[in-house]
């Protein structure tokens, strides 16, 4: 259904009500390493957060190719995506993430509190430029 970042109308209403997934990289061997995320809409792009030492991001950083698993509202609704990823890690990380918060959240309680803990945190940005849908959704 999707050819490039920008999700079609269909997707982005699901995924402006659907946040939870379920993250799927490839180990060096190919086996499959499965991660519970948030994933959100920002500027019509699919997002995810991560940190510089997390396991998914080692295995993005050597094979791009991401399955996402986005859960709906009961058992029968869900969305599969086939992904590749371009992680955003640059020194506008932090507000990057800010981004994130307000797009899956609202605004954080103390922005400079949460700046700050983004940098501690060595937190980046998964950026999934979607190939293919499909799911009940």
């Amino acid at each position: 259904m999707v050819r490039g970042q920008e999700v079609d109308d269909k997707e982005k209403a699901f995924l402006e009500q659907h946040g939870q997934a379920i993250m799927t990289t490839l180990r060096r061997d190919g086996s499959p390493h499965m991660a519970r995320v948030l994933v959100a809409l920002v500027d019509g792009k699919l997002w995810s957060s991560g940190t510089q030492d997390r396991v998914r991001t080692k295995h993005l950083r050597r094979d791009p190719r991401c399955g996402l698993f986005v859960m709906g509202s009961n058992r029968y609704e869900w969305m599969g995506l086939d992904t590749t990823v371009t992680i955003l890690d640059g020194p506008d990380a932090a507000d990057l993430n800010l981004q994130l918060y307000r797009a899956a959240a609202g605004e954080p309680d103390d922005v400079d509190e949460y700046l700050a803990a983004m940098v501690q945190e060595k937190r980046l940005i998964y950026e999934f430029d979607v190939k293919r849908s499909y799911g009940q959704f």
